[in-house]
């Protein structure tokens, strides 16, 4: 049986390898963190942006789901 990660924690990871990355600004993406799911949301400037988001956060020890509702504004 595996130890499931506690919400916090999983926040925390998240936050921290979306802010090392060096495509998505600190400020762009709000995390909703439960149970191995990870929502995001925010604005990004580019489809690339968006998809490393994504990427990054599968990545993640402990995240089962993401729900990348991220929004791209091209301005």
């Amino acid at each position: 049986m595996e130890a499931t990660i506690p919400v916090s924690t999983l926040h925390e990871q998240v936050r921290f390898a979306l802010d090392r990355s060096p495509y998505i600004s600190q400020n762009q993406v709000q995390i909703e963190a439960s149970a191995g799911r990870i929502r995001l949301e925010g604005t990004v400037g580019t489809f690339y942006q968006k998809q490393m988001a994504q990427e990054l956060v599968r990545r993640v020890d402990g995240v089962e789901r993401v729900e990348n509702q991220l929004q791209v504004n091209w301005q």
